[in-house]
């Protein structure tokens, strides 16, 4: 599966690509207890996303641009986070779009891209690059129809993301602020899911 497999949703009103998922109590993996998730894509193939909360701890980036071989000069700097369970080997890049690179860059929404290749890595390294960005190694995926499953059975919320809350560096309130900005106090949550 490629990321060209989740660029186009299912239909108008059910395409979550561009949206954060907000872990609920009671997930059931503790892989996903407290995260936030930005859905990068969502088709009738399925939906892939990158955990934006949940920094590694065992890594840099000029530890990890070392390991590829990448000379990085006085670029910036970003945060490494462990993006999912699935590809953990593999880095995507998620950034503003400023940056595009035309066969690499998969436009998720107006304002947000996703990238998966050295080249970027190395521009950022150089000081060039996206004006804002994360990288995430490994990704968060969900066979067709697992997601809204999942949705249905009250294991994740959906929201419309703030920037901040994106590519701001606070990962440990994320997941609170991410509830707050639906209204949702964490201490009223219950993990148990209802039917009326």
């Amino acid at each position: 599966m490629t990321l060209d497999d989740f660029q186009n949703g299912p239909d108008e009103g059910g395409n979550l690509a561009g949206q954060m998922l907000v872990a609920m109590p009671g997930i059931g993996d503790p892989r996903f207890d407290r995260t936030v998730i930005y859905l990068c894509g969502h088709s009738d193939d399925g939906a892939m996303g990158l955990i934006i909360n949940k920094p590694v701890d065992d890594i840099t980036f000029p530890e990890l641009l070392e390991q590829l071989g990448i000379e990085g000069g006085a670029g910036r700097q970003i945060r490494v986070l462990f993006g999912g369970p699935v590809d953990t080997g593999r880095g995507f890049v998620l950034h503003s779009t400023d940056y595009n690179v035309t066969g690499s860059t998969l436009q998720v929404s107006d304002d947000i891209g996703l990238t998966a290749t050295i080249e970027i890595l190395e521009q950022i390294a150089n000081g060039e690059g996206p004006a804002r960005s994360l990288l995430a190694l490994g990704y968060a995926g969900w066979a067709p129809g697992q997601l809204e499953e999942e949705i249905m059975s009250n294991g994740w919320l959906h929201c419309r993301p703030s920037s901040e809350l994106l590519f701001g560096t606070s990962d440990e309130t994320k997941w609170e602020r991410a509830l707050a900005e639906l209204g949702i106090d964490p201490a009223q949550l219950s993990g148990d899911a209802g039917r009326a």
